[in-house]
This record gives structure tokens, C-alpha cells and sequence, in this order.
């Protein structure tokens, strides 16, 4: 009877030396990054190349203009810091800035609350959402400047013939003509334009959370308002800072809406930074309001670095 020999395989030093990755625990290297095809740079470049011609070289122009006494045309000659000095120092530049920035503000405030109220009644159960939806929406595809003409005729005629007629004092005269209260027109024209921008941001925050977390806080015995105060605001508290950042640096370039409006009066009551530098441009002022907007976009700098600095790595929950 014969036995019938079995040979083993020997190993190569391949397979006989143990997996380094799998005994040791330690992750594969990274891979590169992908190499960017030339055709991503080409498609770039025209838009780049506008961007460059459009805005960056303007720029630059006018800022090196806004050390000259240059008034827009002709001859000029270096003037140095002469035009900054002398901003923060005159009270029509301050009061367009103490105006800009209270009025965002309290144009803001404003906004986020109505936006805010108004997408929790809108993502309820409610009749006709997406129709009302819909109607809140349409001041946001309106032009500014149609808006402000709108209510130009509603604050000079109509309301003062109302408040004649219904016998209201205040309602009588209107509040275009009041130096300490026109701003208040300029914010409501303004917020109602601005509402349907944050609605909709809103919406898409409050659709986004789980309707798990609802049923929970109702089995708890949590009623409405306390689910509002401590499920939804902090759940949506991502879309507010974006809200507030975003809507406050739209409104610090508000222009249109006071032009029609108020058009900066009475006075110089209601007159916004943009709305003093353009005038200023008009007016042979070129170096000088070139200074101010200067200082106005390094402002702008800095409120996009807030912005940067609150929204980074925030999730959308």
C-alpha cells in the first residue's frame, strides 16, 4: 500500500510577511488629489477676465483716486490722507452712516421676525399653503424703485386722506414730510420687499427638520409655544445668522427704495451711504465720495469676515 505524499506550497516572502495595515491598525495612504483638467481653466478664464475688467481694475482706479483731489475729469494732484481726514469729520458723511446702520438694524429685526412667524404659519397645517405662499412671494420679483413710487403715492395721498377723513391726527399728514419719522416709511417699504427673500430661507429650514422630534416633544406634554422656543429656533438657529448676516449687508447698499421713496429728504434725513456717494459723484465730489466708498467697502470687508466666521462648518441643523 502506498502512501501517497502531499507537498505544501511554501511561501513567498510576500505572502509570509504579515498585512502592516491590518496588524497595526493604520489607515492607507491618501490618495493625490485629482489632477484639474486644462478645460475647467479655460472655461474660467471669460469670467475671470470680466470680473478683472469690471470690478477689480475699477477699483483699484478709484481708490488710488481717492488720494488725489480729482474731481472726476481733468487735472489733479496727490492730496494724500487729506479726503479721509476730513470724512470722519463732516456731519452729512456721519449722518448717512448713523442712518445706514440704524436703519439696517432695526430693518433687520423686522424682517427676520415677520419671515420667521410667517414660514411657521405657512409649513402648518393649514388650507391653500402653496397658494399663500405664493402671494407672499410676489414683492420679492417687483422692482424696488415701481415699489417705492407705490408707496410714495400711498403715503402722500392716500393715507393722509384716511386719516382726514377718519378723523387720526397723525394719519394726516404724511410721513415722507417728517424729518424724525420718515425713516419708519423707508424701513416698512423696505422690509416688505426683503420678507419673501427670508421667507423663503426660512421655509426650506423648517421643512428640513424631522417631524419625529415634534411627536416626541408632544408625547412629553410640550404645548406650541415652548416646542417654537426650544425645538424650532435652535434647530433652524443656522438660518437665522445667515438671515441676519446676509439681509444686513443688503440693506447697508440700500439705494433704490429711499431714491423713490424719500430721495434722501427730508433734508438729509433718510440719505444712505450709497445714496450720498452717488450723489457726491454728481456733484464734482469724485475724490472725495471715491474716499467714502473706500471706507464703506473695507466696512463691507469686515461684516463679510463676521460672516465667514459665524457660518463656517455650521450644518444646516
Amino acid at each position: 500500500m502506498s502512501v501517497t505524499s502531499t507537498t505544501v506550497p511554501s511561501k513567498t516572502p510576500e505572502q509570509g510577511r504579515p498585512d502592516r495595515n491590518r496588524s497595526t491598525g493604520s489607515r492607507p495612504a491618501p490618495r493625490r488629489g485629482r489632477r484639474v483638467e486644462p478645460i475647467f481653466y479655460l472655461f474660467l478664464l471669460p469670467s475671470l477676465v470680466l470680473f478683472t475688467l469690471a470690478i477689480t481694475v475699477p477699483g483699484i482706479v478709484g481708490i488710488f483716486f481717492s488720494f488725489t483731489n480729482s474731481i472726476g475729469i481733468g487735472d489733479w494732484e496727490f492730496v494724500g490722507l487729506t479726503n479721509y481726514i476730513a470724512i470722519f469729520s463732516d456731519p452729512a458723511i456721519l449722518q448717512s452712516y448713523l442712518f445706514t446702520f440704524g436703519f439696517s438694524i432695526v430693518t433687520v429685526i423686522a424682517v427676520n421676525v415677520i419671515a420667521f412667524l410667517l414660514a411657521v404659519g405657512l409649513t402648518s397645517r393649514i388650507r391653500m399653503k402653496s397658494a399663500l405662499r405664493t402671494i407672499f412671494v410676489i414683492p420679492m420679483v417687483v422692482s424696488g424703485i415701481i415699489i417705492a413710487y407705490v408707496f410714495n403715492f400711498l403715503f402722500s395721498n392716500s393715507l393722509p386722506s384716511l386719516g382726514t377723513a377718519a378723523g387720526i391726527p397723525w394719519l394726516e399728514n404724511s410721513l415722507l414730510a417728517n424729518p424724525d419719522l420718515a425713516w419708519i416709511a423707508v424701513v416698512v417699504v423696505t422690509a416688505w420687499q426683503a420678507v419673501p427673500g427670508s421667507l423663503l430661507i426660512y421655509i426650506a429650514g423648517l421643512v428640513a427638520v424631522p417631524g419625529d422630534v415634534y411627536e416626541a416633544a408632544e408625547l412629553d406634554g410640550a404645548g406650541k409655544v415652548q416646542q417654537l422656543w426650544r425645538i424650532t429656533l435652535p434647530l433652524v438657529a443656522g438660518y437665522v445668522v445667515i438671515n441676519v448676516i446676509l439681509g444686513f449687508k443688503g440693506f447697508l447698499n440700500a439705494y433704490d427704495i429711499i431714491v423713490g421713496l424719500t430721495n434722501g429728504g427730508p433734508g438729509t434725513s433718510t440719505r444712505s451711504i450709497a445714496m450720498t456717494v452717488i450723489t457726491g459723484f454728481n456733484g464734482g465730489d469724485y475724490a472725495y465720495q471715491m474716499a467714502n466708498a473706500t471706507i464703506f467697502f473695507l466696512v463691507a470687508v469686515v461684516i463679510s469676515l463676521v460672516q465667514l466666521s459665524l457660518t463656517r462648518g455650521r450644518s444646516a441643523l
